[in-house]
């Protein structure tokens, strides 16, 4: 058996999407937004794709980077993930060591990592000196099963999709970055400023513009549905947020509703989303909408030794 730690090269793309979502239908990556994200990551994240290849074969992949907008410095993030049939043979604890080092290496002394609720998984950070903080929940909609229907829209009330931003984005920018300030979490982040946003965020391969559903008060963006699709069956939630001063009135669900019928028009089948859980009212909402929990995950965190 021979295992060798490797840098991603563009034709493992299909071997790293499948790696990332092993035995977890819930995570959606496309072989094209895995070439996307190694090539367009900013130099200051030092964003780096690691394969573990088992005598020629790739089984597992380590994403590692640079916390660069932490409001702490020194923060990095390393996550693994290996196919399940060739798990306990040395590919992870491999991964998670040359990526430890290539984030010592840029100045990081302390990793996140989100780590699949399940034993076995735990188990490995919890050896490797990780400790366990908050968590977050992975819901499954079945769209075929019916959907609810979809809420009237108010007065003043638009509904456009990201289509109607294609010349023009920066409003939607804008929106992110303002209802993005009180996400829960325990990163505190920088803007980036637009040119990033752009770069990490709208000109995804995988950001389906039509389905993100954007709902728009007197003019103005007042809440976003962002959407990623595998351009088939599945539909990922990237994120959804409301400006402040309009919240409470129900807009989140409405776009979120229409965007999950024209998914189900468009030949998606399952959606997916994942809710920190504390975010009580976004749970609250795809509760409504039908969504049940199929998995769950931890944010570990470890300190380096300098």
């Amino acid at each position: 058996m021979t295992l060798t730690i490797r840098d991603f090269r563009s034709e493992d793309a299909e071997a790293a999407s499948a790696a990332y979502s092993a035995g977890r239908p819930h995570l959606l990556m496309t072989p094209e937004a895995v070439r996307w994200v190694v090539a367009e990551a900013a130099p200051d994240r030092h964003y780096r794709l690691l394969l573990a290849e088992l005598d020629g074969r790739v089984v597992g992949a380590a994403r590692c980077t640079v916390h660069a907008d932490a409001d702490v410095k020194g923060q990095g993030g390393a996550n693994i993930s290996v196919l399940p049939e060739y798990r306990g043979r040395g590919a992870g604890g491999a991964l998670l060591t040359a990526a430890e080092g290539h984030l010592t290496a840029h100045g990081v002394t302390r990793v996140h990592a989100w780590v699949d609720d399940e034993p076995g998984a735990r188990r490995f950070a919890e050896r490797r000196g990780y400790r366990a903080g908050r968590t977050a929940h992975f819901g499954h909609l079945d769209l075929t099963a019916g959907l609810r229907p979809v809420p009237g829209t108010p007065p003043g009330v638009e509904l456009r999709t990201g289509e109607d931003y294609v010349d023009d984005p920066h409003p939607l920018y804008l929106l992110d970055i303002e209802g993005g300030r009180d996400e829960p979490g325990d990163l505190g982040a920088a803007d980036r400023g637009y040119r990033d946003w752009l770069a990490e965020f709208w000109n995804r391969p995988d950001l389906d513009r039509g389905l993100t559903t954007v709902a728009v008060l007197h003019g103005r963006p007042a809440a976003l549905v962002a959407v990623q699709t595998d351009g088939a069956r599945r539909y990922w939630s990237a994120f959804t947020t409301t400006a402040p001063e309009y919240r409470g009135r129900g807009l989140a669900k409405l776009a979120k509703t229409h965007s999950l019928h024209r998914a189900l028009a468009a030949g998606c089948t399952d959606a997916y989303t994942n809710n920190d859980a504390t975010n009580a009212p976004m749970l609250a909402i795809n509760t409504w909408l039908g969504y049940q929990r199929c998995a769950s995950e931890w944010k570990y965190v470890r300190d380096l030794e300098g």
